[in-house]
């Protein structure tokens, strides 16, 4: 019996929930057609909506920007250089091999490839012009692939000795091209030459160009394949670091750190993020306070809704009297005025998600606004166009703009419906 009389109340409460909002959303819709007759309900309605589109339209960028320079800078970064890299204190790495073997059995599946290369600072010259230059001498053919993922120009060719392939920035910088020989000048086992320890002096042929998008690389390095590194450096057979590439990222500093405690002396592991850690702690820092910040622009945005509502609430005074002195509710006048600012809140929201997302498709498109690579490490705005991050920023705004409805809702349901019909 109890069951009953239970099941029978809340069918009954829905029934009467259901025509509530029937009623509400019927007189809502009549509102929204009288506001667009009166001027100036119109107008601030207007305004709470620029309000809100802007609001999201720039807490949408924002994030999109901060989550595609992360993104985009870990892909560059990735692309041209590995997840972690073994040193040693020496200046080589003594027993590779078996090194190899104690890596592959600390990572396991977790490692794609272990590349060992050889680097080491040298001077590059080409006809009247010179630089400093970084060659690295690669071996794994994983790696290889990485760097000819970002060849511009050329057609890689490391498996001939003496090969070369430059950074556009330094080839620019030396007016280089591709099929042109430059020489390299490097020291002997990183030795203080002398007359009985001369340089070694190398013809190389430019086969390719790269561009990383990362000033850093694309002015510095030059890759060559592993012999021709050995033998320019005169060091045959001997390599000064492994390069690691893992199957997830994420990983790559808690590896690091297991590697540091297993290979011990003479044997160091850095993860990218710690080689890189002053651009990651430059993106954490800007992730911070945007948000935050950003975020109370959407606030202010939103509490144009009660704004714009109150002076909703004082224009329909006698409306609502009328309205209450037939019997309406309370709990029905307030969903009349919490529905017209979800209306106004909804109608921003998309329309900021739409400007958002046309201003980030022009900037990716016409690079308008051109950011220096030296600064930034990008050569333009990267943006994410991530679903996540629209939705993320609606839905925030949908509950700031309903909770902020409520409160001139509450207000116009306390309105005594005998005040309200005197009301000029």
């Amino acid at each position: 019996m109890f069951t009953f009389i239970t099941y029978t109340g809340l069918v009954n409460f829905g029934q009467n929930f259901k025509n509530q909002m029937t009623f509400s959303f019927f007189i809502f819709k009549k509102y929204i057609k009288s506001n667009r007759d009166s001027g100036f309900l119109n107008l601030i309605s207007t305004i709470a909506i620029i309000g809100i589109t802007l609001g999201v339209t720039t807490l949408i960028i924002a994030l999109s920007i901060i989550s595609g320079f992360e993104k985009t800078l870990t892909r560059k970064l990735t692309d041209i250089d590995s997840h972690i890299k073994i040193f040693s204190f020496k200046s080589t790495l003594p027993f590779l091999d078996s090194s190899l073997n104690r890596i592959d059995s600390i990572c396991g599946k977790r490692i794609e490839y272990a590349s060992p290369f050889l680097s080491n600072l040298a001077l590059i010259s080409f006809k009247n012009r010179k630089d400093g230059v970084t060659v690295k001498g690669i071996f794994n053919e994983g790696y290889r692939k990485k760097i000819e993922e970002n060849i511009i120009v050329g057609t890689p060719n490391l498996d001939s000795d003496n090969t070369l392939i430059l950074g556009k920035t330094l080839a620019n910088k030396l007016l280089v091209k591709v099929g042109d020989k430059v020489t390299l000048f490097a020291l002997r086992r990183n030795e203080i030459p002398s007359m009985e320890n001369l340089p070694n002096i190398e013809k190389f042929i430019v086969t390719a160009i790269f561009e990383s998008g990362i000033a850093e690389y694309d002015a510095s390095i030059a890759f060559t394949n592993l012999a021709s590194a050995q033998n320019l450096f005169s060091m045959q057979g001997e390599v000064n670091g492994i390069d690691i590439k893992l199957n997830d990222i994420s990983k790559a500093d808690s590896l690091a750190e297991l590697l540091r405690k297993e290979l011990r002396y003479p044997y160091y592991a850095r993860s990218i993020f710690d080689i890189h850690k002053n651009i990651f702690t430059w993106i954490s820092l800007q992730k911070k306070p945007i948000p935050l910040i950003l975020g109370l622009i959407i606030l202010v945005a939103v509490f144009n809704i009660v704004g714009t509502l109150l002076l909703m609430v004082i224009e329909r005074t006698s409306s609502i009297g009328i309205l209450k002195s037939f019997g309406t509710r309370k709990s029905q006048i307030i969903q009349i005025f919490v529905l017209q600012g979800l209306y106004l809140a909804i109608i921003g929201i998309l329309a900021g998600n739409i400007l958002a997302f046309i201003l980030m498709q022009i900037q990716s498109n016409f690079n308008i606004i051109k950011v220096p690579s030296s600064v930034y490490f990008v050569t333009k705005v990267p943006f994410d166009f991530s679903i996540e991050i629209f939705v993320l920023v609606s839905i925030i705004t949908l509950v700031l703009a309903l909770l902020a409805s409520v409160i001139p809702s509450m207000i116009s349901s306390k309105i005594n419906p005998v005040t309200a019909l005197r009301f000029d």
